[in-house]
């Protein structure tokens, strides 16, 4: 799975539920809210202050050493 800005929580955690400990180690607390499954990764760090990018490379490093066959 490719993540990008645009993949929305819920369909992240659905891929792989252990990117909840990466979201949290980032300052996202609200991985378990029901309203956050909606929005996209972009919306929930604007929401929270945090920069995507960052968020979004974290993401990368944890995919690359749990999914490197990209599955």
């Amino acid at each position: 799975m490719t993540i990008t800005k645009e993949t929305t929580m819920g369909e992240m955690l659905r891929y792989d539920i252990n990117l909840a400990y990466v979201l949290m180690e980032q300052g996202m607390h609200c991985v378990g809210c029901p309203s956050s499954v909606g929005e996209s990764l972009e919306m929930a760090c604007m929401v929270h202050g945090l920069d995507p990018e960052q968020v979004l490379a974290r993401i990368q490093e944890y995919m690359d050493e749990n999914h490197p066959d990209g599955l």
